[in-house]
C-alpha cells in the first residue's frame, strides 16, 4: 500500500522512524507547502520519497493520504484527496467539529469512492463507544489533564497564568464541539470521543492544566444500555511537540499498518 503524508512535523517524522521501506505499507510521498519542498526533499532523499506541494505534482498515486499537518491539512487537502479516490486518514479530528466541513468530506468520499478514516489518536475505547452507541448511550464525558506548558499558545493563556500555577485549574468545561474549536491542538481526543459515541453536543468535556500531571492524562466515562466504561490513559507527549501525545502519532502508524497488512483487528 502506497502512502502519502501531509506535512513534515513531529508526527510525520515519528511515522518515518517506524515505518520502514520493506514493510507492506510504503511511504512514497510527502506533501508540504511550496516553501518547504526543498528542505524536506533534502531531509528524506535517502529514502527516495517524493516531495511535492500539490496532488498534480505526484508521479505515483497513493492508496492512502495520512494527514499530519493539523486542522489546515484537513481543510486544504482532505476533500481533494477523497474526490481523487484516495482514502484520507485524519489525526486532527477536532476540525470535524465544523459540521459543514465534515459534510463536505463525506460527500467527497462518496464522489470518489474513497474512505474518510479517523485515527484513534491518543485515546483508547473509540471502538467500544461505537458499539455501545448501538444500544444507546446515556452519558459520555471526557477529561483532559495536561501540564501547564502543554497549554501554552492556546486560549488557556487568557484563563490562567500558566507559569504560576501551583494546583490544577479547569480551563474549559462544556461541549466537545466548542472544546475542539477553541483548543484545536489539544482537544482532538474530545472530537474522537464525540464522533465515536454520543455526538458533539452530548459529550461533556473538561480541560485541565495540572502542574502535577507529569504527562497527558485522558479519562473517558460512558454509561448506557451496555453498562459502564471508564478508561484512563497516562500518555507521554512527543518530545518535539508537547501538545501531542506519543500515542496519537503511533495510532497513525498502527492504522497505516492495519490497512496494509493481511490481518486486521477491528478498530
Amino acid at each position: 500500500m502506497d502512502v502519502l503524508l501531509i506535512g513534515y512535523g513531529a508526527i510525520a517524522q515519528e511515522i518515518l522512524k517506524h515505518i520502514q521501506p520493506e514493510e507492506d505499507a510504503r511511504i512514497v510521498a510527502i506533501m508540504v507547502r511550496p516553501s518547504r519542498v526543498d528542505e524536506v526533499r533534502d531531509a528524506v532523499s535517502a529514502r527516495g520519497i517524493e516531495v511535492v506541494s500539490s496532488f498534480r505534482d505526484l508521479t505515483v498515486r497513493p492508496d492512502l493520504v495520512a494527514e499530519c499537518a493539523g486542522h489546515s491539512g484537513v481543510r486544504d487537502y482532505g476533500a481533494d484527496a477523497l474526490r481523487r479516490g484516495m482514502d484520507f486518514l485524519v489525526i486532527s479530528i477536532g476540525v470535524l467539529a465544523d459540521a459543514s466541513l465534515y459534510a463536505d468530506l463525506v460527500a467527497a468520499a462518496e464522489t470518489g469512492g474513497a474512505k474518510l478514516v479517523l485515527a484513534a489518536g491518543a485515546v483508547a475505547g473509540a471502538d467500544a463507544l461505537a458499539a455501545a452507541r448501538v444500544g444507546g448511550l446515556h452519558k459520555v464525558s471526557y477529561t483532559s489533564r495536561k501540564p501547564p506548558g502543554a497549554w501554552k499558545g492556546t486560549p488557556a493563556e487568557d484563563v490562567a497564568d500558566l507559569d504560576a500555577l501551583t494546583s490544577e485549574t479547569t480551563l474549559y468545561q462544556g461541549g466537545a464541539d466548542e472544546a475542539a474549536t477553541r483548543y484545536p491542538q489539544n482537544a482532538n481526543v474530545a472530537a474522537t470521543i464525540a464522533i465515536a459515541g454520543a455526538g458533539f453536543g452530548a459529550t461533556e468535556v473538561r480541560l485541565v492544566a495540572d502542574p502535577a500531571a507529569g504527562g497527558n492524562i485522558h479519562h473517558v466515562h460512558a454509561e448506557g444500555a451496555f453498562g459502564t466504561i471508564d478508561i484512563e490513559i497516562r500518555g507521554k507527549p512527543l518530545p518535539d511537540n508537547p501538545k501531542t501525545s506519543t500515542l496519537a502519532a503511533h495510532s497513525v502508524i498502527a492504522e497505516i499498518r492495519r490497512r496494509a497488512g493481511p490481518v486486521e483487528i477491528g478498530g
